[in-house]
């Protein structure tokens, strides 16, 4: 069989709210996530010694065992009784490492469907969900991506459209010398805001039905404006976290834009504007304060659609 190229999309976070903590120790969200057009690509080629081994241009990402496209290659290949599947896998990468941006998760749901599909082994869409959700509480979402409502810790999802005649786009920051650990930024969470936490499941429903009639998805539709985002980590990020504030102030800055915010557990940060020709223009008014500063910057659209075959 020849090469599989599976292309893997980056994600921002419209919206992300910490309700509360869930039985099994996760943290009970409330999201919306939307797919954007940086992506790393993953090139598969099939071997017949069951061994998966993982190439990256990236240096410092470790391609061991620790990595979800190996992990995700080790699930599928027990999940089919071949112990004798094996791939050889090449990520190329553009989406920043330990940025909030889903890299990893949607390296590891490319290896799902890149592998599914290499190996001939048939999985349906409703396997590789529940495969997902056992390897990460973004992947799910990346197997479908486009624009999402996300319960639970992410996993749950229901989809929804935004106005794909003339879709929003982003300006994004991210300082190469910085990383956020998600598992802090959600420690740091319950220690500052645990005494506000919802406890009872009627209660996080309710969250769940406000979101879901927030004016935020009035705007993601295409049918009013937009109004501040909301990121409960951005809350305890922004003020321990030296970029994180000076990115923003500097996105806050720009002109023309809709909205600014951090992605997930950050530090990555975004500018919302109402065309990719707006967001181009602000990035080059203010590339030079961005480099400045030492931050990295794209001009990005919004996405309708998570892990894709490329060939």
């Amino acid at each position: 069989m020849a090469d599989l190229c599976v292309r893997a999309p980056a994600k921002i976070n419209l919206h992300l709210e910490v309700l509360g903590l869930r039985a099994d120790g996760f943290h009970e969200l409330a999201m919306v996530m939307q797919s954007i057009d940086l992506a790393d690509s993953l090139r598969l080629r099939p071997t017949a010694d069951g061994q998966i081994s993982l190439q990256c241009d990236r240096a410092d990402l470790p391609t061991d065992s620790s990595n979800l496209v190996v992990k995700a290659g080790e699930m599928l290949r027990a999940r089919s009784g071949f112990a004798e599947l094996g791939a050889q896998i090449v990520l190329e990468k553009r989406i920043p490492i330990g940025a909030g941006l889903a890299g990893g998760s949607s390296n590891g749901a490319a290896a799902l469907i890149g592998l599914n599909e290499l190996w001939g082994l048939g999985f349906k869409s409703q396997e590789l969900h529940s495969m997902a959700a056992e390897l990460g509480s973004d992947m799910p979402f990346c197997l479908d991506g486009g624009t999402q409502l996300c319960f639970g810790r992410g996993e749950l999802l229901e989809a929804l459209a935004f106005n794909s005649t003339d879709p929003p786009a982003l300006l994004l920051l991210k300082h190469p010398g910085v990383s956020v650990s998600t598992p802090w930024a959600y420690g740091r969470c319950k220690e500052l805001r645990g005494d506000f936490y919802l406890e009872a499941e009627a209660d996080f429903e309710q969250r769940r039905q406000a979101l879901r009639q927030a004016p935020l998805l009035g705007a993601i539709a295409g049918n009013r404006s937009w109004p501040p985002l909301r990121n409960d980590l951005q809350a305890v990020v922004e003020p321990e976290v030296e970029t994180v504030r000076q990115g923003l102030a500097l996105l806050r800055q720009t002109e023309q834009h809709l909205a600014v915010a951090m992605s997930g557990s950050g530090p990555s940060l975004f500018a919302l504007f109402s065309n990719l020709d707006q967001a181009r223009t602000a990035h080059a008014d203010q590339s030079e304060r961005f480099e400045r500063y030492g931050f990295e910057s794209w001009c990005c659209g919004f996405s309708d659609r998570g892990v894709s075959l490329l060939q």
